[in-house]
């Protein structure tokens, strides 16, 4: 073991916080350039190193690509639009001193005979060196924003843009092939019937399954096409939490939200899903793609990320060591050391609570941990509304690794660390998406963690430790005789509370160690 293993071993199951590591400190904020053939964005990253939010994020719809199939060339207008935003977003980098931006182009750009005269006019007109990436790379990059979100992820990436679209393998070891096609949607509005367009659609999405070696059924869909389906399939559901990232779909869910589109108003359906109607007006081809995408390759499963390129060029400035560390726990540590009142108490309250979990799988391991970590960074809200405003912040929150139904569990955990009730919350529907043990199993972290913060000393463990009896149904208390007055009336309450959720008898020991 190295000397920098061993000092992040001796943190414990946390580990050494990335964002007190002075090699991390570079990309505590990072501005990217993305400029695609739809879409020209700017995002600033900032915070967790391993697990950054979005500090800034602009995006102008260019339509760069638009008629880039019949003419050979960027759309005038487009061009024009894409520069002014390209200036404006140079500027404002330079009032966050974070210039130089990291900027880079795709499918319109590379491909347009005056792709090359633009980059040139870019330079000249701000000094920014736009790079012209090619299509595998573009599918790489696609795949590293998805592997910013999920460590572990395995299937098949697919990236659409406005000109191109984009494939790449996930396995363990990281991003594998990689391929890119001409199926965007702003390419193929240059069609003239919609039976050559499908015949095309079909041919190309053929040959890219014959040159895919892909086993895992699990498939990732990244881009604002596919975002957009997404919410308008949130929409036709009523999807009770429209967070975008980490949203599964099925293929006959899918396909069932293809023939709703087909049925209705696209003006209707833009202004229901809050889609810009330049998007709105890509969907129907992005539709038939799609269908045909889950026609060929028969994923079992569908996930949203709302990462890509951008999130996959901050990825590649990682150290592996940075990339190995959980997103997830990382951005609750940041959270924490920003607002929490006693910064790293949260490790103390979670050794403490510990002993209720000890046969608990892992991935429930991790949840308490980010739990713990979060339960005092809301700590500014009213206290009749702290709980509420824990279950948003965190149902909502830009945490990476996380499902749906991990995001309801950790914010209604965070909810009862709290509040004793949760069954008048306005938040009641989305509790319905937690089985009834999860349910009951959130409701017992908080109650722990509303225990526990009645121990509110520096050294939470030498003070106070919990015993765990499951067969005898025994919960103990051990206390040091010289803290025994923090054990008051309210802490008792506490106590008998969790005692009665974990459906054992409470007791209390006072003595040393």
């Amino acid at each position: 073991m190295s000397d920098v293993d061993l000092a992040e071993d001796l943190w414990g199951p946390f580990g050494r916080p990335l964002f007190e590591s002075p090699s991390a400190h570079a990309l505590r904020r990072v501005g990217v350039v993305d400029v695609g053939s739809n879409s020209v964005r700017l995002v600033v990253f900032d915070g967790a190193a391993r697990s950054p939010a979005y500090f800034y994020n602009e995006k102008i719809m260019c339509g760069l690509g638009a008629g880039l199939g019949e003419t050979g060339r960027l759309n005038p207008e487009g061009r024009k639009r894409a520069l002014a935003a390209i200036k404006r977003f140079q500027r404002l980098a330079e009032g966050m001193n974070i210039a130089p931006l990291t900027a880079v182009a795709t499918a319109a750009v590379r491909e347009a005979e005056d792709g090359p005269e633009f980059r040139e006019e870019i330079t000249r007109e701000t000094g920014l060196r736009l790079f012209v990436i090619d299509g595998k790379e573009e599918a790489r990059l696609s795949a590293q924003g998805v592997l910013l979100g999920w460590p572990e992820a395995k299937g098949l990436v697919c990236d659409i843009g406005g000109s191109s679209m984009e494939l790449a393998e996930l396995k363990a070891s990281g991003v594998g092939y990689c391929v890119s096609s001409d199926l965007g949607p702003l390419k193929l509005m240059g069609f003239k019937t919609k039976k050559s367009q499908k015949a095309h659609i079909k041919s190309v999405i053929e040959d890219l399954h014959n040159q895919m070696p892909i086993t895992d059924k699990r498939l990732f869909l990244v881009g604002g096409s596919w975002r957009a389906i997404a919410r308008l399939d949130m929409e036709r559901r009523n999807y009770p939490l429209p967070v975008l990232h980490e949203y599964r779909m099925t293929p006959r869910s899918v396909l069932d939200t293809a023939k709703w589109i087909a049925e209705n108003d696209l003006d209707d359906l833009a202004s229901r899903t809050n889609t810009s109607s330049e998007r709105m007006a890509l969907v129907p081809i992005a539709s038939q793609v799609l269908k045909q995408l889950l026609k060929t390759f028969k994923p079992k499963e569908i996930a949203i990320s709302s990462y890509g390129i951008r999130e996959g060029m901050l990825y590649e400035q990682m150290p592996k060591r940075v990339r190995r560390r959980d997103p997830l726990i990382e951005a609750c540590r940041s959270a924490e050391a920003k607002d929490a009142r006693s910064p790293g108490f949260g490790r103390e309250l979670y050794d403490f609570i510990m002993p209720l979990y000890k046969s608990a799988p892992e991935e429930t391991k991790r949840l308490i941990k980010a739990a713990c970590l979060l339960h005092d960074v809301s700590w500014r809200a009213h206290p009749d509304f702290r709980g509420e405003v824990c279950f948003d912040n965190t149902t909502r929150a830009n945490l990476g690794g996380l499902k749906h139904r991990e995001r309801i569990f950790l914010g209604l955990a965070l909810l009862h660390r709290y509040k004793n009730k949760s069954e008048t919350s306005r938040f009641a529907p989305l509790f319905e998406m937690l089985t009834p043990k999860q349910k009951t199993d959130a409701e017992t972290l908080g109650k722990a963690m509303r225990f526990g913060a009645m121990f509110w000393t520096k050294h939470l463990n030498a003070v106070a430790s919990l015993r765990f009896y499951p067969k005898k149904k025994e919960l103990v208390l051990h206390l040091d005789p010289e803290y025994q007055d923090l054990f008051g009336e309210v802490a008792a309450s506490r106590f008998n509370a969790l005692a009665s959720a974990l459906e054992s008898n409470a007791s209390v020991e006072f003595s040393k160690g």
